[in-house]
């Protein structure tokens, strides 16, 4: 029970990390499957209307399912102990924006139970999304499981922005903020300005879709095009609300196994701030193919390859703050290490992807797969792994095993490297994405052994994984014996207070007097911040069941819209809003003041 009511960031960040975990199994299983069904020339694994329902349920999985809410696991866990707050600004949201993505995540799934899978690719682009092409539920899943997961990202996305503008330590400044915060910041407000653009995506062709719409149909006046522009002005600036964080990691783990502060830091945060705002300006690049002509090519094109000079400057900073420091080889660091040349790779082959000419030929070919994966995992899976080895004991008391991670760092590292670089050559010769079989040598000379190598490449990924799942349960039997700094060169507010962190994280709210506040002061000989109020009893708020009913309630009323045929009318749905409506009159109505904990009385502590 304390688990479903809880509203402390703490345990809602393990919720997340624990669905985002489960909903990563479900997409590795899927892509497990199809690489399988690749492994040869005319394979028979799975037929191609099961192939086109794994590859739509991998991409959505992985996308929202997995890789975001991971993110927010690390935002609730770390934030607010990053900037010295007791809680985030809205601890009720928090817990409601967990429960509507764990339903919307969960609803999603349920299609493999009820029959009805999407299979529309996860970009579920218009007409083969729409009514005509895609007649039975699919496809509805994939919209309303989205948009009930949407509701939970957009409203964590607020309350974040919220916690960082107003909830800051005395003395930290913006500039002043770790690494790791800005980075959450600024993916904060990419949500808030992105997922209103898929929202409005979402509902419309759900209009189309259940209720006779005709904004996606040409012969009623409608066009297709525009799916695009709408899921493309939220899936570009998608990707780097996935990959700041992992950016934000990198940043907290090199300076601290490199014992020397970030180099270029305000550089750093500028360049956050540009990729921030650029990411919005150039999501044509994925539509270069469908003849907007050559100005409105050429102007994204440009944009595109403009993105590549902040992310330049994180590169050389990163690189910048290893050179000439004590570097630790742990296995985060290793991770953040093997981030930075394999992210590189998939920033070039974006840079290529960016010139219209050269995208007509790479476009819809293996190519493009290579690069997004070099990027998505590449990219953000490893800086989440890094940030999963750095802050464990922070989170749970005790440090992950140091031998078996390195073993997962190097199968993973290796694995990953040989499923997906010699996709790019596969793409080159001709491969084109999303087909479920392809003719043998003397049709397709070189698809088969390429493709063979990369089937080995997932399988060595698949071993790691299952190596780290094995460390994480085995350090879960562990005693709690990691210290407060328990890498002994933590540099920020996090590691000032014990592993795991008690109910109300600080004791007394920190004086922030610099940049890595807790480094200055170990530096002139101190064990301890600075206060900057005295000891005194500390306001919490109270758990409520009430987040899980109100997510319950959409969950029942996207079915019973989906259904509302098979039911003979819309009892389901309107029952389900109105629990959700009721939810919130209760919360409305019942003034909850929550409760006071003495920190001089041992007793709040770790409850």
């Amino acid at each position: 029970m304390d688990w479903l009511t809880t509203v402390d960031h703490k345990k809602i960040g393990i919720l997340y990390m624990l669905a985002g975990g489960f909903f990563f199994l479900i997409g590795g299983i899927e892509a497990i499957l199809i690489r399988l069904q690749l492994m040869g020339p005319q394979m028979s694994v799975v037929d191609a209307q099961t192939y086109n329902e794994l590859l739509t349920m991998h991409g959505t999985t992985m996308i929202f399912l997995a890789a975001m809410p991971i993110i927010f696991g690390f935002m609730n866990a770390v934030v607010p102990l990053q900037i010295g707050a007791r809680d985030v600004a809205f601890p009720f949201l928090n817990s409601l924006g967990f429960w509507t993505f764990f339903f919307g995540g969960v609803l999603l799934n349920l299609s493999w139970i009820f029959g009805a899978v999407p299979d529309a690719g996860w970009t579920a682009y218009v007409p083969l999304s729409s009514e005509q092409f895609s007649s039975h539920r699919g496809v509805d899943f994939f919209l309303m499981g989205l948009q009930v997961a949407g509701i939970g990202t957009l409203i964590g996305g607020i309350n974040f922005l919220v916690t960082i503008i107003n909830m800051r330590a005395p003395g930290m400044g913006f500039m002043r903020m770790p690494m790791f915060t800005w980075t959450s910041f600024i993916t904060s407000a990419l949500i808030l300005f992105a997922f209103p653009a898929l929202t409005v995506g979402l509902v419309l062709l759900t209009f189309d879709r259940l209720f006779g719409g005709n904004i996606f149909d040409p012969n009623m006046g409608g066009n297709i095009v525009l799916w695009q522009h709408i899921f493309w002005i939220f899936g570009h600036p998608e990707v780097y609300i996935l990959v700041l964080p992992a950016f934000g990691i990198i940043s907290e783990v090199i300076p601290t196994f490199s014992r020397k502060r970030l180099f270029g830091y305000s550089a750093m945060v500028f360049a956050t701030v540009l990729i921030g705002f650029l990411g919005f300006m150039v999501w044509v690049h994925h539509m270069f193919t469908t003849g907007m002509g050559p100005i409105a090519n050429a102007l994204f094109a440009v944009a595109t390859m403009l993105i590549a000079i902040p992310t330049g400057i994180k590169i050389f900073n990163w690189l910048f703050t290893m050179w000439g420091g004590q570097i630790k080889f742990t296995t985060a660091n290793l991770f953040a290490i093997g981030f930075v040349p394999t992210f590189v790779m998939g920033g070039v082959t974006g840079v290529m992807l960016a010139v219209p000419p050269a995208d007509f030929q790479f476009h819809d070919s293996y190519f493009v797969v290579a690069h997004f994966h070099y990027v998505i995992v590449g990219g953000i899976v490893f800086g989440l792994l890094a940030g999963l080895f750095y802050w464990w004991p922070k989170m749970f008391g005790v440090f992950l095993n140091e031998f078996w991670g390195k073993v997962t760092f190097w199968l993973f590292f290796i694995g990953f490297h040989l499923t997906f670089f010699i996709q790019h050559f596969l793409g080159m010769i001709g491969m084109p994405r999303r087909v479920y079989t392809y003719l043998g040598e003397e049709y397709n000379p070189g698809w088969g052994w390429m493709n063979m190598l990369s089937t080995v490449g997932a399988f060595v990924m698949t071993a790691a994984i299952l190596i780290l799942l094995v460390n994480i349960v085995g350090s879960l039997t562990k005693p709690k014996t990691a210290k407060a700094d328990a890498w002994e060169d933590g540099r920020t507010l996090e590691w000032t207070i014990s592993s795991p962190a008690p109910e109300y994280n600080f004791k007394q709210t920190p004086l922030v007097r610099g940049i890595d506040a807790w480094w200055k002061e170990k530096m002139e000989g101190k064990t301890e911040m600075t206060p900057a109020e005295p000891v005194g009893p500390i306001h919490m708020p109270s758990p409520s069941i009430l987040p899980l009913f109100m997510s319950l309630g959409l969950f029942g009323a996207a079915l019973g819209f989906m259904y509302s045929e098979e039911l003979n009318g819309y009892y389901l749905a309107v029952a389900g809003l109105l629990l959700t409506f009721f939810c919130m009159f209760l919360r409305s109505v019942y003034d909850d003041h929550g409760f006071h904990i003495d920190p001089n009385d041992d007793k709040g502590v770790g409850a």
